[in-house]
Protein backbone atom coordinates (compact mmCIF):
# COMPACT_ATOMS: atom_id res chain seq x y z
CA UNK A 1 0.00 0.00 0.00
CA UNK A 2 0.86 3.48 -0.67
CA UNK A 3 2.13 5.66 2.26
CA UNK A 4 -0.05 8.37 1.76
CA UNK A 5 -2.80 6.01 1.80
CA UNK A 6 -1.71 3.99 4.49
CA UNK A 7 -1.82 7.28 6.57
CA UNK A 8 -5.01 8.24 5.66
CA UNK A 9 -6.46 5.06 6.30
CA UNK A 10 -5.42 5.56 10.23
CA UNK A 11 -7.91 8.56 10.29
CA UNK A 12 -4.01 10.60 10.97
CA UNK A 13 -4.78 12.98 7.93
CA UNK A 14 -6.20 13.19 4.15
CA UNK A 15 -3.80 12.07 1.69
CA UNK A 16 -3.11 15.15 0.41
CA UNK A 17 -2.17 16.88 3.85
CA UNK A 18 -0.11 13.41 4.37
CA UNK A 19 1.49 13.90 0.95
CA UNK A 20 2.78 17.21 2.34
CA UNK A 21 4.13 15.38 6.24
CA UNK A 22 6.15 13.40 3.85
CA UNK A 23 7.51 15.91 1.44
CA UNK A 24 8.59 17.87 4.81
CA UNK A 25 10.31 14.87 5.51
CA UNK A 26 8.02 14.14 8.95
CA UNK A 27 7.33 10.40 8.25
CA UNK A 28 9.72 7.63 8.73
CA UNK A 29 8.82 3.85 7.97
CA UNK A 30 10.96 1.70 10.15
CA UNK A 31 12.76 4.51 11.76
CA UNK A 32 13.99 5.25 8.18
CA UNK A 33 13.10 8.67 6.27
CA UNK A 34 10.00 8.20 3.63
CA UNK A 35 9.72 9.54 0.00
CA UNK A 36 6.66 9.96 -2.00
CA UNK A 37 5.76 6.72 -3.17
CA UNK A 38 6.88 4.54 -0.47
CA UNK A 39 5.21 1.61 -0.07
CA UNK A 40 4.14 0.08 3.53
CA UNK A 41 3.49 -3.94 4.04
CA UNK A 42 1.23 -5.04 6.55
CA UNK A 43 3.73 -4.58 10.45
CA UNK A 44 6.11 -1.97 9.30
CA UNK A 45 6.44 1.08 11.67
CA UNK A 46 4.88 4.57 9.97
CA UNK A 47 5.61 7.15 12.48
CA UNK A 48 5.04 11.42 12.02
CA UNK A 49 6.94 13.28 13.89
CA UNK A 50 8.00 10.49 15.90
CA UNK A 51 4.40 9.57 17.02
CA UNK A 52 3.58 5.60 15.57
CA UNK A 53 0.27 5.16 13.18
CA UNK A 54 0.21 1.38 14.44
CA UNK A 55 -1.89 1.42 17.32
CA UNK A 56 -4.09 4.14 15.52
CA UNK A 57 -4.52 2.02 12.26
CA UNK A 58 -5.40 -0.84 14.27
CA UNK A 59 -8.17 0.81 16.33
CA UNK A 60 -9.19 2.11 12.71
CA UNK A 61 -10.03 -1.28 12.07
CA UNK A 62 -12.80 -1.61 14.60
CA UNK A 63 -13.71 1.84 15.00
CA UNK A 64 -16.25 3.55 12.61
CA UNK A 65 -14.82 7.07 11.43
CA UNK A 66 -16.32 10.17 12.08
CA UNK A 67 -19.09 12.35 9.52
CA UNK A 68 -20.48 15.62 10.88
CA UNK A 69 -21.74 18.39 9.24
CA UNK A 70 -20.88 21.61 10.62
CA UNK A 71 -22.45 25.54 10.21
CA UNK A 72 -19.15 27.29 10.22
CA UNK A 73 -19.19 30.89 11.70
CA UNK A 74 -17.58 34.15 9.56
CA UNK A 75 -14.44 33.97 11.58
CA UNK A 76 -13.13 30.29 11.45
CA UNK A 77 -10.25 29.30 8.79
CA UNK A 78 -10.39 25.54 7.71
CA UNK A 79 -7.13 24.22 8.40
CA UNK A 80 -5.76 21.87 10.65
CA UNK A 81 -3.01 23.73 12.05
CA UNK A 82 -3.45 24.63 15.36
CA UNK A 83 -1.03 27.27 15.61
CA UNK A 84 -3.56 28.95 13.57
CA UNK A 85 -5.96 31.14 15.76
CA UNK A 86 -9.45 30.46 15.22
CA UNK A 87 -8.88 26.86 13.12
CA UNK A 88 -12.07 24.41 12.52
CA UNK A 89 -10.36 21.85 14.49
CA UNK A 90 -10.27 23.32 17.68
CA UNK A 91 -13.51 25.26 17.17
CA UNK A 92 -15.37 21.89 16.98
CA UNK A 93 -13.10 20.54 19.56
CA UNK A 94 -14.40 16.81 18.97
CA UNK A 95 -13.10 13.78 20.44
CA UNK A 96 -11.72 12.10 17.53
CA UNK A 97 -8.68 13.37 15.00
CA UNK A 98 -10.53 15.42 12.02
CA UNK A 99 -10.00 17.59 9.55
CA UNK A 100 -12.21 19.53 7.19
CA UNK A 101 -13.16 17.97 3.44
CA UNK A 102 -12.44 21.04 1.26
CA UNK A 103 -12.90 24.24 2.76
CA UNK A 104 -15.08 27.47 3.10
CA UNK A 105 -13.20 31.13 2.92
CA UNK A 106 -12.38 32.28 6.27
CA UNK A 107 -15.21 35.65 5.41
CA UNK A 108 -18.00 32.64 4.64
CA UNK A 109 -20.08 30.98 6.47
CA UNK A 110 -21.92 27.71 6.15
CA UNK A 111 -21.99 23.90 5.40
CA UNK A 112 -18.41 22.08 5.46
CA UNK A 113 -17.79 18.78 6.14
CA UNK A 114 -15.38 17.35 8.64
CA UNK A 115 -13.77 13.42 9.16
CA UNK A 116 -12.09 11.56 10.38
CA UNK A 117 -11.63 9.13 7.74
CA UNK A 118 -8.88 10.29 5.17
CA UNK A 119 -9.30 7.81 2.78
CA UNK A 120 -12.17 9.68 1.70
CA UNK A 121 -11.64 13.30 1.21
CA UNK A 122 -9.69 13.34 -2.14
CA UNK A 123 -12.94 11.06 -3.53
CA UNK A 124 -15.31 13.78 -2.50
CA UNK A 125 -13.34 16.42 -3.47
CA UNK A 126 -12.34 15.02 -7.23
CA UNK A 127 -13.18 17.29 -10.03
CA UNK A 128 -14.21 14.53 -12.37
CA UNK A 129 -17.28 13.62 -9.59
CA UNK A 130 -18.58 16.97 -10.79
CA UNK A 131 -20.52 17.06 -6.96
CA UNK A 132 -22.36 20.14 -6.55
CA UNK A 133 -21.97 22.64 -3.96
CA UNK A 134 -24.77 25.34 -3.66
CA UNK A 135 -24.18 29.05 -2.24
CA UNK A 136 -26.76 31.75 -1.04
CA UNK A 137 -24.38 34.72 -2.20
CA UNK A 138 -25.47 39.25 -0.93
CA UNK A 139 -23.26 41.39 -3.65
CA UNK A 140 -23.07 45.14 -3.59
CA UNK A 141 -25.19 45.88 -7.01
CA UNK A 142 -28.32 44.97 -8.30
CA UNK A 143 -28.13 41.59 -9.78
CA UNK A 144 -29.07 42.01 -13.55
CA UNK A 145 -29.68 39.00 -16.07
CA UNK A 146 -26.77 40.01 -18.04
CA UNK A 147 -24.66 39.10 -14.90
CA UNK A 148 -26.31 35.86 -14.17
CA UNK A 149 -25.90 34.38 -17.53
CA UNK A 150 -21.98 35.98 -17.67
CA UNK A 151 -21.65 34.20 -14.02
CA UNK A 152 -23.11 30.35 -15.86
CA UNK A 153 -21.12 30.75 -18.71
CA UNK A 154 -17.98 30.55 -16.75
CA UNK A 155 -15.49 33.16 -15.90
CA UNK A 156 -11.64 33.61 -15.89
CA UNK A 157 -10.29 33.36 -12.74
CA UNK A 158 -6.24 32.10 -11.81
CA UNK A 159 -5.12 31.93 -15.36
CA UNK A 160 -8.56 29.45 -15.92
CA UNK A 161 -12.01 29.48 -17.02
CA UNK A 162 -14.33 27.99 -14.33
CA UNK A 163 -16.46 25.59 -15.74
CA UNK A 164 -20.12 26.16 -16.67
CA UNK A 165 -22.70 26.50 -13.70
CA UNK A 166 -26.26 27.37 -12.15
CA UNK A 167 -27.08 30.87 -11.04
CA UNK A 168 -30.41 32.40 -10.13
CA UNK A 169 -31.53 35.78 -9.19
CA UNK A 170 -32.95 35.63 -5.71
CA UNK A 171 -33.64 39.11 -4.47
CA UNK A 172 -32.40 42.76 -5.68
CA UNK A 173 -28.54 42.25 -4.43
CA UNK A 174 -29.13 38.20 -4.12
CA UNK A 175 -28.37 35.41 -5.85
CA UNK A 176 -27.96 31.49 -5.72
CA UNK A 177 -25.09 29.55 -7.31
CA UNK A 178 -24.19 25.70 -7.86
CA UNK A 179 -20.88 24.61 -8.42
CA UNK A 180 -19.25 22.19 -9.15
CA UNK A 181 -15.70 23.03 -8.54
CA UNK A 182 -13.61 24.97 -5.45
CA UNK A 183 -11.21 27.14 -6.70
CA UNK A 184 -10.00 29.17 -3.94
CA UNK A 185 -12.30 32.58 -3.17
CA UNK A 186 -13.95 31.52 -6.60
CA UNK A 187 -17.55 32.86 -6.22
CA UNK A 188 -15.90 36.05 -5.10
CA UNK A 189 -13.14 36.14 -7.76
CA UNK A 190 -15.84 35.33 -10.54
CA UNK A 191 -18.37 38.10 -9.23
CA UNK A 192 -14.82 40.63 -8.86
CA UNK A 193 -14.48 39.85 -12.42
CA UNK A 194 -17.80 42.06 -13.76
CA UNK A 195 -17.25 44.55 -10.51
CA UNK A 196 -19.72 43.04 -7.79
CA UNK A 197 -18.19 42.60 -4.90
CA UNK A 198 -19.78 39.69 -2.33
CA UNK A 199 -20.70 41.40 1.12
CA UNK A 200 -22.54 37.90 2.35
CA UNK A 201 -21.82 34.28 1.33
CA UNK A 202 -23.41 31.13 2.69
CA UNK A 203 -22.65 27.41 1.66
CA UNK A 204 -26.03 25.47 2.13
CA UNK A 205 -25.50 22.18 0.10
CA UNK A 206 -22.60 19.62 -0.79
CA UNK A 207 -24.17 16.88 -3.32
CA UNK A 208 -27.19 15.59 -1.12
CA UNK A 209 -26.28 17.35 2.50
CA UNK A 210 -27.88 20.18 2.98
CA UNK A 211 -27.67 22.77 5.66
CA UNK A 212 -31.37 22.89 6.77
CA UNK A 213 -31.69 24.61 10.41
CA UNK A 214 -28.27 24.02 11.70
CA UNK A 215 -27.85 26.92 13.52
CA UNK A 216 -24.46 28.49 13.13
CA UNK A 217 -21.51 27.00 15.09
CA UNK A 218 -23.67 23.88 15.55
CA UNK A 219 -22.40 20.86 13.94
CA UNK A 220 -24.64 17.22 13.53
CA UNK A 221 -23.15 13.50 12.68
CA UNK A 222 -23.92 12.59 8.98
CA UNK A 223 -26.79 9.76 8.63
CA UNK A 224 -26.21 6.79 6.74
CA UNK A 225 -28.90 7.98 4.03
CA UNK A 226 -26.67 10.85 3.61
CA UNK A 227 -22.97 8.95 3.44
CA UNK A 228 -24.74 6.53 1.02
CA UNK A 229 -26.20 9.76 -1.51
CA UNK A 230 -22.67 11.58 -1.31
CA UNK A 231 -20.37 8.51 -2.70
CA UNK A 232 -23.23 6.13 -3.76
CA UNK A 233 -20.07 3.67 -5.52
CA UNK A 234 -18.55 3.42 -1.96
CA UNK A 235 -19.63 0.17 -0.67
CA UNK A 236 -18.88 0.90 3.72
CA UNK A 237 -18.24 3.74 5.33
Amino acid sequence: MRLNKHIAETGFCSRREADRLIAEKRVTVNAQPAGIGTQVEEGDEVRVDGQSLLARRAAGKTRRHVYIALNKPIGITCTTETAVGGNIVDFVDHRERIFPVGRLDKESEGLILLTSNGDIVNEILRSENRHEKEYLVGVNKPVTPEFLAAMSRGVRVHNQMTKPCKATRLAKFGFRIVLTQGLNRQIRRMADAFGYRVTELRRVRIVNIKLGALKIGQWRNLSDAELRGLLPERSEW
